[in-house]
């Protein structure tokens, strides 16, 4: 008898609890080759045949309908499968700053929520009636593919606004994800901008001359910059461009480690080339509340950033996961989720905190 592997208890699971034979032992698996099937409900009775699901939008592996499992369950987070853009609950209108608000996301540290915070604060911002402007930094194009824009070979975006000073007008495309949130995507060619712009003259001001002609022309509620996990020539663009800095902060021990870098930086680049640069929001993100590490290092964040953390955490939650891979936001793809929840939440009080200081 095949032994199956044990998995622990908080790690998504495919339902099969209806497929397995009724004397409690594991199917055998399928071939490769052969057509997915749920194992047999008893003895005698033929196959179910498994219902075709939805594949994501930029699924990397083409694998047959017919045998592709169907997307994992959460039991505290509804039914599988991705809602249909609008068929979310109502987002009430959110305030409007006096001037436009441009805020780079950036911390060094990869893996800490940094482009999922930037599509999902710019979907909710922009579904609260808010005009919304993404600039996607990172060559991978990550923010690109979670607000359903192509930014495969041929895409003109971001490499052509700092190295060849096309304007940024020409370039945006709208997001479907929601009215009036707009997106100058990234392509694999911005690898190659921080080797060409290191012997161009006065370079880390690119991307703010580019952001001045365009905000000049086109009003603009809020214009949200997602870095590329480095202190590169693409992050020091986005910080002498930006007049905030939000910061995510994973809810684990390494995450802590990279900040006091971060923090260097953006002092140096306040004395240096930005006097208007200043930390103004810190996210907690990918919070566990089953550890207690989780719940420390959220205090520790907020006795030192007492002011700029923002009283709502993201949840570590599978709907974020699978969101991008239908060119989504959670706040779209899910918005009944927890993490859909939060994320709107969030964008709320960053509404209402840019309402306040211009107060």
């Amino acid at each position: 008898m095949p032994v199956t592997p044990s998995v622990p208890d908080d790690h998504p699971r495919e339902n099969l609890a209806d497929g397995n034979p009724s004397d409690g032992t594991a199917a055998e698996p399928t071939a490769a080759t052969s057509s997915f099937t749920l194992p047999p409900n008893g003895a005698g009775e033929a196959p179910i045949a498994a219902e075709p699901v939805v594949r994501p939008r930029r699924a990397k592996l083409e694998i047959p309908a017919s045998q592709a499992s169907p997307p994992p369950v959460d039991a505290d987070e509804g039914t599988t499968g991705p809602v249909s853009r609008g068929t979310g609950r109502r987002v009430e209108p959110m305030p409007a700053p006096e001037s436009t608000r441009i805020i780079v996301v950036a911390n060094q540290k990869g893996g800490v929520g940094k482009t999922t915070t930037s599509v999902n604060l710019a979907a909710g911002l922009a579904l609260g009636g808010l005009e919304v402007l993404v600039v996607d930094l990172d060559p991978q194009g990550n923010a690109s593919t979670a607000l359903g824009i192509e930014h495969g070979q041929g895409v003109r975006g971001t490499y052509e606004v700092l190295i060849d000073g096309d304007e940024i007008a020409d370039l945006v495309v709208d997001s479907p994800e929601a009215p009036g949130l707009k997106v100058l995507p990234a392509t694999v060619d911005l690898a190659g901008a921080e080797i060409e712009l290191v012997s161009v003259v006065a370079r880390e001001n690119k991307l703010k001359r580019a952001l001045r002609s365009y905000l000049s022309e086109h009003p603009t509620d809020y214009v949200l910059l997602d870095c590329p996990p480095s202190l590169g020539l693409l992050t020091l663009n986005a910080l002498v461009a930006a007049r905030e800095v939000l910061i995510p902060i994973q809810c684990e021990y390494y995450a802590l480690e990279g900040v006091s870098q971060l923090m260097t930086t953006i002092d140096l680049v306040m004395a240096e080339l930005n006097d208007e640069l200043q930390l103004s929001t810190v996210l907690l993100t990918m919070f566990d509340g089953r550890t207690r590490l989780a719940s420390q290092v959220a205090d520790e964040v907020r006795s030192y950033f007492s002011e700029q953390t923002l009283p709502t955490v993201i949840p570590r939650s599978v709907r974020i996961s699978e969101a991008p891979s239908y060119g989504q936001t959670v706040i779209t793809y899910h918005p009944d989720s927890a993490g859909a929840v939060s994320y709107l939440e969030a964008a709320r009080e960053l509404a209402r905190r840019g309402v306040k200081e211009n107060a």
